[in-house]
């Protein structure tokens, strides 16, 4: 596969419109992200035809189910997907990530500090963070299988509102070891959208859990 060396030609050969000032922070930021993955192991997606058909499409798509003024945690942050992408979409949004890992942790600080971003980070888990800090909306992508996740946030389930989960073509064999395991049953999963994703056999999609 020959890769695009521009965003903008990565943009353009994909049909997809970003407004002047968010090309010009997403060309930051993916500039800051790869320099700090020389160093540690934040993304595997370092050229602009992966950050376009993988990154921002995944992220575009979950943002269309959220609300100016959301307040959202992204759990597993990695390397800012979609946390930081959502925030540069749409920064009506507050966002914080959370990150356990410290090195990876003190590199999105880095990385939103050049960006000039109004993002917190927190560097512990995020079952931990939900002990003292209320959301609407928790994110997650490619973090764990949903019989691992939906778990995760139970004891929490009060004090956010629900999880949107950005999952591959996979998701249905997840939902299968989910219901098996029993973890299910006390939540609403719902299919909001699908989409297909470049290079990806099957469609991505995007799963929204509500406990009940």
């Amino acid at each position: 596969m020959s890769y695009c060396h521009a965003l903008a030609e990565a943009l353009s050969a994909h049909a997809v419109t970003v407004t002047d000032s968010q090309h010009a922070l997403m060309q930051r930021y993916c500039e800051h992200l790869w320099d700090w993955n020389k160093r540690l192991n934040l993304t595997r997606h370092t050229n602009y035809e992966a950050f376009v058909t993988r990154d921002l499409r995944d992220t575009q798509q979950l943002e269309k189910h959220l609300q100016p003024g959301e307040s959202i945690l992204d759990v597993g942050a990695g390397g800012g997907v979609p946390g930081i992408v959502l925030a540069l979409l749409n920064p009506a949004l507050t966002v914080s990530l959370s990150e356990c890992t410290q090195k990876k942790a003190t590199a999105l600080k880095a990385i939103i500090a050049a960006l000039n971003m109004p993002i917190t980070v927190f560097s512990e888990r995020a079952e931990d963070v939900m002990r003292r800090h209320i959301c609407d909306t928790i994110t997650a992508r490619a973090v764990a299988p949903l019989k691992k996740l939906v778990p995760w946030f139970h004891p929490w389930r009060r004090r956010v509102k629900r999880l949107l989960l950005v999952k591959g073509p996979s998701w249905q064999r997840e939902r299968e070891e989910a219901e098996k395991a029993g973890v299910l049953r006390q939540v609403k999963l719902q299919l909001l959208s699908e989409y297909p994703t470049v290079g990806r056999h099957g469609k991505s999609v995007i799963l929204q859990v509500r406990y009940k």
